[in-house]
């Protein structure tokens, strides 16, 4: 009878060692409103960092107040292989516009996971874009990238 009882507890103790990893991942389901923000601004770090990279940037308010933002993006890996990004593809000083989801809380705080463009505001080149974002009127994307990639298939085909 004891055995059972200890290779009950062995079993739920590798059990929950290898299902950790799984609850690791968060969602943000009611983190962001659902309503696009756009914002335009000085790009002040590119934080090509994981889990998710962060762009900084600084916009300015009505009056001349500059607000502090930061835009999370998916982890560098990812943007690397769907966009081409480097450490170097924003730096500090970039004009550019993002369009995403702005946190509820109403700090300067944006996910560019969803629906979501990045593109230099003077030129309107693409540099980033959801599969699920429209493009903004005159923003043009290089070829290849009109979108991102689709999720890679894991085990028995199931989408990540």
């Amino acid at each position: 009878m004891k055995s059972k009882t200890w290779m009950s507890v062995a079993f739920a103790l590798i059990l929950s060692a290898v299902a950790a990893p799984l609850w690791a991942h968060h969602g943000d389901a009611g983190r962001y409103d659902e309503a696009l923000v756009t914002l335009n601004g000085s790009i002040v770090e590119l934080q090509m960092i994981n889990p998710h990279s962060i762009i900084v940037l600084d916009v300015p308010e009505a009056g001349g107040k500059m607000t502090r933002w930061q835009a999370e993006m998916g982890g560098p890996n990812a943007l690397s292989r769907g966009f081409g990004w480097t450490r170097n593809t924003l730096k500090p000083g970039d004009k550019v516009t993002l369009i995403g989801r702005r946190v509820k809380s109403g700090a300067p705080y944006m996910n560019l996971t969803e629906r979501a463009v990045v593109y230099m505001t003077a030129s309107k080149k693409l540099l980033f874009r959801t599969a699920n974002a429209e493009l903004p009127p005159g923003v043009v994307a290089p070829e290849g990238m009109g979108a991102a990639p689709p999720p890679t298939p894991g085990p028995a085909g199931a989408a990540y």
